[in-house]
């Protein structure tokens, strides 16, 4: 409790915060408290750990009763006391009864045990049948590449990863319902009323779904990269966590398809990570890599938007090269692979020596011609001039630069400030260079 806070107003509050924020209190231990009169919709979870029975059992489990939005359909009740022999007493007691149970809507609050084997079958019969008129449309075969080009749309396309996004995000949401409905009653499939055959067919279409489901996001390059947050996770697993060193396991997930490329190859990097179960013709391949190519452009071109101008107009030459026969499909993999190789190097055909180990400096060379002026800023046209001007404004950075500057109004000023002298005073050249500099990942 804080200083002077009485015991009500700090269960108050802390009631408070479980129902209003529960992301901000998301566990209460309590001893023969808030059984009655304690309405929170957000409580998914009971752990029974004391005796209760008959009134008070019955008013524990009702604590999980209430629906709260479109992702509770049930609480959970854990109980460490074997305790649920009772319940099936208390109900018999209580549910004949008009009890009130904190509704508001009007309807029965009662409880009700319901058949697990029958409720997940409906559900799970409920998922298949959307996942399926989702995929009605899928033209016939409906193979891989069928759905690939249903989802992700054209590669010519620069748009069509943005206008089919829609769909995937439908269908990664259907199959993730329809694999975790079957999850649930796996274990009896029988018992939920499924013959040999039935249960055949079910599992095939659980697995032809999944990969139906990482096929695309790998062609729209939408798989989770986790390693923006790896320094964090391996921050709180060496403070908090003790274990024995893990044996190092195949590092391909690791990676986007273009760092695989880069590593391996795009020759090893298709077959170990696009199109390891062989499934994809060459056309759906091209389309994927052109895929996962722009959409590291898109990602990284405000980083240095010369440069990635540049590679979208090479892009687009790529994608005009058919992939019709064994010998073009070669030359579309050696070009992409160029591609990819000139992106991960960062040059569009070299730059002055001085600029080397610069990194910051070679962006802002690439640049600096290209900006948007107010007209007190005057591009060097000499490359020497341009390349000093470069590493001065990479000095200044990293001089007057405070620590942590992105995000805080008050020292983006200071690294405004420490520009506007270097480019003419122009006001509108500033902020161009600024915003080059804001989105570069290793000036923070």
């Amino acid at each position: 409790m804080r200083q002077g806070q009485s015991t009500k107003q700090y269960e108050d509050e802390t009631k408070r915060r479980f129902i209003q924020e529960p992301a901000n209190c998301k566990l209460l231990i309590v001893v023969s408290k808030l059984l009655t009169g304690f309405d929170a919709p957000s409580c998914s979870y009971i752990y029974l750990d004391n005796e209760l029975h008959d009134h008070n059992l019955f008013q524990a489990i009702c604590r999980t009763n209430r629906i709260d939005g479109d992702d509770k359909d049930y609480g959970y009740i854990v109980d460490f006391k074997e305790l649920f022999g009772d319940v099936q007493n208390a109900i018999a007691v209580y549910n004949s009864d008009e009890l009130d149970t904190d509704s508001d809507g009007g309807e029965s609050e009662n409880i009700q045990i319901k058949d697990l084997l029958k409720e997940g079958r409906a559900k799970l019969e409920a998922a298949r049948e959307a996942l399926k008129y989702l995929c009605e449309p899928v033209p016939e075969p409906r193979e891989v590449e069928d759905y690939l080009h249903y989802f992700c749309g054209e590669a010519e396309n620069p748009n069509a990863l943005n206008e089919t996004e829609a769909l995937r995000i439908s269908l990664y949401k259907f199959v993730a319902t329809f694999v975790r409905a079957f999850v649930v009653i796996l274990e009896d499939l029988e018992g939920a009323g499924y013959s040999a055959d039935e249960i055949a067919l079910l599992k095939k279409e659980v697995e032809y779904f999944r990969d139906i489901r990482a096929a695309i996001k790998k062609c729209a390059g939408e798989e989770l990269d986790i390693r923006p947050y790896e320094a964090d996770m391996r921050h709180l697993i060496n403070t908090y966590i003790q274990a024995d060193p893990a044996s190092p396991l195949g590092g391909v997930d690791r990676y986007t398809l273009v760092e695989l490329i880069i590593k391996t190859g795009i020759h090893d990097a298709i077959a170990s990570k696009l199109n390891e179960k062989g499934k994809l013709s060459n056309k759906a391949i091209a389309e994927s890599i052109i895929n996962n190519v722009r959409k590291t452009i898109v990602r990284e071109q405000l980083t240095d938007p010369k440069f990635y101008k540049d590679m979208s107009m090479l892009l687009d030459d790529l994608i005009k090269q058919r992939v019709d026969s064994t010998k073009s499909y070669e030359e579309f993999l050696v070009r992409a692979q160029q591609l990819v190789e000139k992106m991960e190097r960062k040059s569009t055909g070299g730059h002055p020596q001085i600029l080397n180990g610069h990194p910051l400096a070679i962006v802002l060379f690439n640049n600096l011609a290209s900006i948007e002026t107010g007209g007190g800023f005057i591009c060097p046209e000499n490359e020497g001039e341009m390349a000093d001007l470069a590493i001065g404004i990479e000095s200044a950075m990293r001089e007057q630069a405070p620590a942590y500057w992105k995000g805080d109004e008050a020292k983006e000023t200071q690294v405004l400030n420490a520009l506007f002298p270097l480019l003419g005073r122009d006001r509108e050249a500033t902020r161009a260079v600024f915003e080059i500099v804001k989105n570069q990942k290793g000036c923070a």
